[in-house]
């Protein structure tokens, strides 16, 4: 058995990455799921967070999901995302302002359509700004 699997992470737009990987970490609907090779197929939902990505030399890429489907066959990992984009590419401004206005909707909220768009709003940011501070504190350590 080889000790990498092969991984690619395409979203709406573009193939993000692909290549191998010793481990893929992925933020599933019911929690982490680390998949190594020789991992059992698995089709599975993923919430907006990190996915992680350990090369064989140690080195570790960050990337950031909005969502999408991670499937695992015998020598692959695919996720598919609608917005997937390397940690470092967040934009840390845009989703500080976004999560004050979804913060804002919930407070001026009229129906419950303008609570459920906001609270995904704030989930989604929740996950953008947790992926950014990951890859700060990575930077921080390297």
């Amino acid at each position: 058995m080889t000790n990498t699997i092969h991984c690619d992470i395409v979203s709406a737009k573009e193939s993000i990455y692909g290549g191998r990987a010793r481990m893929v970490i992925a933020h599933g609907q019911l929690g982490d799921l680390g998949i190594t090779p020789g991992h059992a197929p698995l089709l599975t939902q993923l919430a907006p967070g990190p996915i992680r990505i350990l090369l064989e030399d140690g080195e570790e890429l960050l990337y950031y999901v909005s969502g999408g489907v991670l499937e695992v066959q015998p020598t692959i990992v695919t996720v598919l995302a609608d917005t997937a984009v390397r940690a470092a590419d967040v934009n840390e401004a845009a989703a500080l302002e976004a999560r004050k206005a979804a913060t804002e909707a919930l407070a001026n909220q009229k129906s419950e359509m303008d609570t459920s768009a906001a609270l995904a709003v704030l989930a989604e940011t929740a996950a953008q700004l947790r992926t950014l501070q990951a890859h700060k504190n990575r930077a921080g350590r390297g």
